[in-house]
C-alpha cells in the first residue's frame, strides 16, 4: 500500500498573520488561498515538497458545529491547546533564531529530550502549537 500524507490542517483566527507567519518566517511557500463568504483557507508547504502541504482554516467555517463549541475552540485556540503539528529541520538553531527574531511566541528554547529527540517549540499567530525536531 502506498499512502502519504498530503495535507494537515491548522486553524487560523487571522488569515494575514497565519500567512505572514508561515510564508515570511517559516519560508513555506503559498500553494492555494481562496476566499469564501469572507473567510480564507490558505494553503502552504514546504519549498521543494508539492505533496506535503498545511491547510490553515477558518475553524468557524467547520459545518455542525454549534456557537458553543466555536466558543470552546475559541478558547482553546488562545491557550494553546487546540492544535499541534510537527516540523523537522536540519538546522535547528538556525530555524530556532529566525523563529525567536519574529512575533512567534517561544515555548521551549532548542532542547535535548529524553527521548532521543532535539528540538524547540514555538506558538503561531493562532496559539498553535508547533515542535521543530532537528534532523539527524
Amino acid at each position: 500500500m502506498d499512502i502519504t500524507i498530503h495535507s494537515s490542517f491548522l486553524p487560523h483566527d487571522d488569515p494575514d498573520a497565519a500567512l505572514a507567519f508561515y510564508r515570511d518566517t517559516l519560508g513555506f511557500e503559498v500553494r492555494k488561498d481562496v476566499g469564501y463568504n469572507g473567510l480564507r483557507w490558505i494553503t502552504v508547504g514546504p519549498v521543494g515538497q508539492p505533496g506535503t502541504s498545511i491547510v490553515l482554516h477558518p475553524p468557524a467555517a467547520d459545518p455542525g458545529i454549534t456557537d458553543d463549541e466555536r466558543r470552546t475552540i475559541a478558547e482553546m485556540m488562545a491557550k494553546g491547546s487546540y492544535a499541534t503539528i510537527v516540523l523537522a529541520t536540519k538546522d535547528l538553531d538556525g530555524v530556532f533564531e529566525r523563529l525567536q527574531a519574529s512575533d512567534a511566541e517561544v515555548i521551549q528554547e532548542p532542547t535535548d529530550q529524553p527521548y532521543g529527540v532535539r528540538d524547540c517549540a514555538f506558538r503561531d499567530p493562532a496559539g498553535n502549537h508547533i515542535r521543530i525536531n532537528e534532523l539527524p
